[in-house]
């Protein structure tokens, strides 16, 4: 997993429930399944806060791309 704030974030109330979740999966995921949770993580995070998509997917580890 790249650098992230993954492990904070999962302790923090102001992070969607889903999104945690879905970083505490990652975390715990062999490399080749933590992507797809990162990038749920990062389309929850996106979709249900005021993140840009860009910043929402640097938050979890990711370099640029989509969200939708």
């Amino acid at each position: 997993m790249a650098l992230s704030m993954a492990h904070l974030l999962i302790h923090s109330d102001s992070v969607p429930t889903g999104a945690r979740n879905a970083l505490r999966e990652a975390i715990q995921a062999s490399p080749e399944n933590q992507g797809a949770l990162l990038e749920s993580a990062a389309r929850i995070l996106y979709t249900a806060t005021d993140l840009e998509c860009g910043d929402a997917r640097e938050l979890v580890g990711l370099s640029e791309g989509c969200c939708g």
